[in-house]
C-alpha cells in the first residue's frame, strides 16, 4: 500500500491543479500583442477569459475591477473600508443627495456585417462570442441596435419594399439578412441574457421610389410633404417592420426617426441616407409617424429623434420638442459620438437636458477607427479604449442614460462594408483560426455595461483638489455604489473615496487605466 500512496497523492494533486486552473483560469486573458500599444484577449470555442458573475463583498469591504494599458483586463481586487481618512492628498466624496438621471442600458449593433462575422465562426465559438456580450458571465449588454434593412455595413443595397409605387406596402418583406442571420442571433442573445433585451430600430434609407433622388444613397429626402402619401407610407413601413419582427418573438423598446438625417442633406453622400431637416422631422413625427404608432399594436414603443451628432444640439431639439404636437409622441433624443470633440458636452447635451428635462438623452452609435487620420482596425489599441471611456463618462456626467457601440463584431479588415467605410469594433473575428479578439474597447464598455444596471442613478462626486482623473458615480437599485475612474495620464494617482455613511476607501489609479470601485451600503 505504501507505494500506492504517492501515486494517489499525485493524482489528487493533478486533479486539484486542474480544478484550480478551471476556476481561476476563467478570468485570465489569453493575451496577444499586435504592436498597437496594448493587448487583445483571444477566445475560441472552448476558452475565453470572463469577469464572471459579480457579487459584492459584505458591508465594510469594497471590490475593484481594473483594466490598463499594461495589460490588466477587469482584474478583481478587494479591500476593507477604513473608519478614518487614509490621509491621501486627493479625496473623492460621494454626494448621495445630489441625484441625476437613471441608466437605461449599454450595448452594440447587430448590423449585417456583425451577423456575417459572428456566423462565420464555428457554432461553439459563436456561442462563446454571444456569451461574452450578453450572458451574466459576460459584460451584460442590454441594448441592441438593429438597422432596418441595409446600411453601409451590409454587402448589398436593399430595403424591405423595392417595388416602385407600392404605397400599401403589399410587397414588404424582411430580407434573408434578417431571417437567416440577424433574427436567429438576436434570439440566441436574448436566450443568454438574464433580462429582456432593449431592441432599438434605426432605418438608413426609405425605398428609392419614395425619395426625391430615386436612390438609396446620396442627397435625397422623402417626396412630397409631411402628411402626404410618401410620408404616411414611410411611417407605415416602421409599423410593418415591428409586425414582422414580432412574428419572431422579438419586440422593440424604441425606434429612432432615422439614422443621421443630416447625411441625406449632403451632396454625393456615399452610402444609404434619408435627409430630414429638424422642421421636416418634427412635422413627420407629428403628422405621420406618431399617429401611425399610436393607432398600431405598438403605441408603447419609444420614439427617439435626431440619431445624429450632438453638434446639432440644442438647435435640433428646440425645433422638434418645442412643438407640442410632435413632442407628445417623443420620448428621447438619440446622439452619435462623431465629432464630439468639436462641441462641449455642457453646451449640447447639458443645454438640451436643462431646457427639455422630460426627454432623455441616449447614445446610439460610436466606433473607433472612423476618422481619416486614424482609420480601421487597430488590434490592442489602448488609446481607443480611453476614447470610449472618456466619452461615456462625459456623456453620463451630462444626463445621458445609455450608450450604444456600433458593430458587435467585424473582420480583421474592419468589414464587410459595401462602400469600404472600414472601422474598428470591440470584437474582431479571425475566421481562419476560428477565434475572436476582444479589444481594449470591449473591456472599456464592460466597465460600464457590467456594473451600471438599469435603474442605477447618477449621484454627485466632489473633489478635494484638481485632478486628471475622470469619474462618474452611481447608486444601483439595491443601494450599492459604483464609481468609475479613468486615468488617461502617465502617472499613478493615489486617492481615497469618502462615502459619509460608509467610510473611507483607499485606492490607487494606475497610469493609463480604467478602474471600477463598488461597495454595499447596507
Amino acid at each position: 500500500m505504501a507505494f500506492l500512496l504517492p501515486s494517489t497523492i499525485l493524482l489528487a494533486l493533478i486533479l486539484f491543479t486542474i480544478a484550480v486552473t478551471l476556476s481561476t483560469g476563467s478570468n485570465k486573458c489569453l493575451s496577444r500583442n499586435f504592436g498597437h500599444g496594448s493587448v487583445v484577449c483571444e477566445c475560441n470555442s472552448t476558452y475565453c477569459d470572463s469577469v464572471g458573475s459579480v457579487s459584492l463583498p459584505p458591508l465594510g469591504q469594497w471590490a475593484s475591477y481594473l483594466s490598463s494599458k499594461a495589460g490588466s483586463r477587469l482584474e478583481k481586487g478587494q479591500g476593507h473600508v477604513h473608519k478614518s481618512s487614509t490621509g491621501a492628498g486627493l479625496r473623492l466624496t460621494i454626494v448621495p443627495y445630489q441625484k441625476y438621471q437613471k441608466i437605461r442600458g449599454f450595448g452594440g449593433a447587430m448590423t449585417d456585417a456583425a451577423a456575417i462575422n459572428i456566423l462565420s465562426l464555428s457554432p461553439g465559438t459563436q456561442d462563446q462570442l454571444l456569451r461574452q456580450y450578453f450572458s451574466s458571465e459576460g459584460i451584460g449588454y442590454s441594448v441592441v441596435r438593429v438597422p432596418m434593412a441595409s446600411c453601409d455595413f451590409s454587402t448589398r443595397l436593399y430595403t424591405y419594399d423595392d417595388t416602385p409605387g407600392d404605397y400599401s406596402l403589399d410587397n414588404f418583406t424582411l430580407a434573408p439578412e434578417d431571417t437567416n442571420m440577424k433574427i436567429p442571433l438576436l434570439q440566441r442573445a436574448q436566450a443568454l441574457s438574464p433580462h429582456p433585451l432593449s431592441l432599438l430600430a434605426s432605418a438608413w434609407s426609405a425605398p428609392a421610389w419614395l425619395k426625391t433622388n430615386g436612390a438609396l444613397i446620396g442627397k435625397g429626402s422623402l417626396k412630397g410633404q409631411p402628411g402626404g402619401k410618401e410620408h404616411k407610407t414611410w411611417a407605415q413601413y416602421y409599423i410593418r417592420f415591428l409586425e414582422e419582427y414580432a412574428k419572431h418573438n422579438l419586440s422593440f423598446w424604441a425606434l429612432t426617426t432615422g439614422n443621421e438625417p443630416s447625411a441625406g442633406l449632403m451632396t454625393n453622400y456615399s452610402f444609404q441616407a434619408l435627409g430630414f431637416t429638424a422642421a421636416e422631422q418634427r412635422d413627420w413625427v407629428s403628422m405621420d409617424l406618431g399617429p401611425a404608432l399610436h393607432a398600431s399594436s405598438y403605441p408603447h414603443v419609444h420614439v427617439l429623434i435626431l440619431d445624429d451628432n450632438r453638434l446639432l444640439l440644442p438647435h435640433w431639439a428646440k425645433v422638434v420638442l418645442s412643438d407640442v404636437h410632435a413632442g407628445r409622441y417623443i420620448h428621447g433624443v438619440a446622439v452619435h459620438w462623431y465629432m464630439d470633440g468639436l462641441v462641449p458636452a455642457e453646451l449640447s447635451l447639458g443645454t438640451t437636458h436643462h431646457v427639455y428635462p422630460e426627454y432623455y438623452l441616449f447614445g446610439t452609435e460610436a466606433c473607433a477607427g472612423w476618422s481619416p487620420i486614424d482609420r480601421g482596425v487597430k488590434l490592442g489599441s489602448w488609446e481607443r479604449a480611453e476614447q470610449y471611456a472618456h466619452d461615456i463618462i462625459q456623456d453620463l456626467n451630462h444626463y445621458v442614460v445609455g450608450w450604444t457601440d456600433w458593430n458587435l463584431a467585424l473582420d480583421q479588415g474592419g468589414g464587410p462594408n459595401w462602400v469600404k467605410n472600414f472601422v474598428d469594433s470591440p470584437v474582431i473575428v479571425n475566421v481562419d483560426q476560428d477565434v475572436f479578439y476582444k479589444q481594449p474597447t470591449f473591456y472599456s464598455m464592460g466597465h460600464f455595461s457590467k456594473f451600471l444596471w438599469e435603474g442605477s442613478q447618477r449621484v454627485g462626486v466632489s473633489f478635494s483638489q484638481q485632478t486628471a482623473l475622470e469619474v462618474s458615480a452611481f447608486i444601483r437599485p439595491d443601494g450599492s455604489v459604483v464609481l468609475t475612474v479613468l486615468n488617461r495620464s502617465s502617472s499613478v494617482v493615489q486617492f481615497e473615496v469618502w462615502h459619509p455613511s460608509v467610510g473611507y476607501i483607499p485606492s490607487t489609479s494606475p497610469a493609463r487605466s480604467l478602474l471600477t470601485l463598488a461597495w454595499n451600503t447596507h
